[in-house]
């Protein structure tokens, strides 16, 4: 385990876990890699409008002091669709939603309000531009959260776009985005959804949510994973209020934005892949961009105070019993200016020690045996509900009945109660289930939304 910690006391630290014993000619190296950041955001004591962010591009000199501009810039994407006004009930929600996430706002933050439908439109403050939040401005902002109404379609691609055109024209080193909707982007051809997220990827983060049970999960959860956020399901409208103050606490608790992960590995070794694997799954692998030679960097973006987990999977070349070698390094960096060095945060090492003793080279790490059943429930999760709903009862009862065997193996407890309200649980232990002749739209859409979340290795 390697740190550094900041005059700012925001810290970083990387901790590996792995069993690093191969057999002879073994050349898979797996291992967990935690990222914890501490020192600000959402845990600390200290109120988070005292606190001074640490910002990408300042030197290490120049650490510790407060930017000239905001520290964070912020865009509310709001569904003003015709299906908002069915029941009425959530536009009003909506409304009322946006305007407790608008009093959470610390002073000095710059941020927007966007209302989408089949286009977006600025709804505050307007003029291609971004408001500082002060008490005004809030108050400015909730006066013209009071005239959006419902009516036209839905094009979530036009609403990302004039988020990032907003974000753009800000220099606040956290930009982040809310998105919610309440149906399906049926205005827009799905490559001009995909366009858009790949335009947005890596400028700014985005938190999604579903209102209802009318829009499609698999659009949600799209675009928090490309956008690097969080997607959840708000079944009942009047939970919007409580959810959006809760999402825009988390934003305002990020202090470092676009951290990389940097993965270097010896001449003749391969990234097999690297997931975040908690709090949530996420392929990272796809987003790799070079950055010297064999150097790879791996968006995370923004940090707060929070822990996160990721597995790395490492083809190394074969080598004989006794031998030892590094099989990669794991750095986190922050992006620095052209023709400088990006500053490192933290470091740790995974090794590979080749060994004829069997039970050394055949031991399962704990946390990588987890995280690998982790991933299988979230993938039979998947699978069982897409049986489901093709028909195939055998297959979805095998699927689903293995998830529930997983959820109760690992201890992942809000999983296995999110299972229960779609299948029967006969023995948990062993996953014989049932599936349930009648099941709510909400449940099986909670289940899909959730079904990435994770549990951390029981102590």
């Amino acid at each position: 385990m390697a740190n550094f910690s900041k005059p700012s006391e925001h810290r970083f630290t990387v901790e590996v876990y792995q069993n690093a014993h191969l057999p002879e000619g073994g050349r898979e190296v797996n291992a967990i890699v935690t990222v914890t950041a501490t020192g600000g955001g959402t845990m600390a004591e200290a109120p988070l409008a005292s606190r001074t962010p640490l910002v990408p591009h300042q030197s290490p000199a120049s650490y510790g002091q407060r930017a000239a501009g905001p520290d964070a810039a912020v865009v509310v994407m709001v569904d003003c669709s015709g299906s908002m006004d069915y029941p009425p009930t959530k536009m009003r929600n909506a409304r009322a939603a946006t305007a407790a996430a608008i009093d959470t706002l610390r002073d000095g933050v710059a941020f927007a309000v966007v209302a989408g439908t089949h286009q977006a439109k600025e709804a505050y403050p307007g003029g291609g531009r971004l408001a500082l939040a002060d008490a005004t401005t809030r108050q400015q902002a909730k006066d013209a959260l009071r005239k959006l109404t419902p009516g036209g379609g839905t094009a979530i691609g036009t609403w990302l776009r004039l988020a990032d055109r907003l974000l753009e024209s800000s220099e606040a080193p956290i930009r982040h985005g809310i998105l919610l909707t309440d149906g399906r982007n049926e205005h827009e051809e799905p490559d001009a959804l995909r366009a858009s997220l790949k335009v947005c990827a890596g400028r700014f983060t985005c938190d999604a949510r579903g209102v209802g049970t009318d829009w499609e999960v698999k659009e949600v959860t799209g675009i928090a994973s490309a956008l690097l956020g969080t997607a959840d399901i708000v079944a009942d409208p009047a939970g919007l209020s409580a959810d959006f103050t809760r999402m825009m606490e988390t934003a305002m608790g990020k202090e470092v934005g676009d951290v990389a992960l940097r993965l270097w590995t010896p001449q003749g070794a391969e990234v097999q892949f690297l997931k975040q694997v908690a709090p949530s799954l996420e392929t990272l692998t796809e987003r790799r961009v070079d950055a010297g030679p064999r150097i790879g960097d791996y968006p995370t973006g923004s940090w707060g105070d929070e822990s996160r987990d990721y597995h790395l999977c490492v083809r190394v070349p074969a080598a004989a019993v006794g031998e030892e070698m590094l099989a990669a390094r794991v750095s986190l960096v922050l992006p620095a200016p052209a023709g400088s060095t990006p500053q490192a945060l933290a470091q740790g090492l995974v090794r590979a020690v080749w060994t004829d003793d069997l039970a050394a080279s055949t031991s399962l790490n704990p946390q990588v045996a987890h995280y690998t059943g982790q991933a299988e429930l979230a993938r039979v999760i998947q699978q069982g509900l897409d049986l489901r709903r093709s028909g195939d009862i055998d297959g979805a009862t095998a699927k689903l009945g293995r998830a529930v065997q997983l959820a109760n193996r690992s201890g992942n407890e809000d999983t296995a109660k999110l299972l229960a309200k779609v299948v029967d649980v006969v023995d948990a232990a062993t996953g014989t289930v049932r599936l349930k002749a009648k099941v709510t739209a909400e449940a099986q859409m909670t289940l899909e939304t959730r079904s990435t979340k994770t549990v951390r290795v029981r102590k």
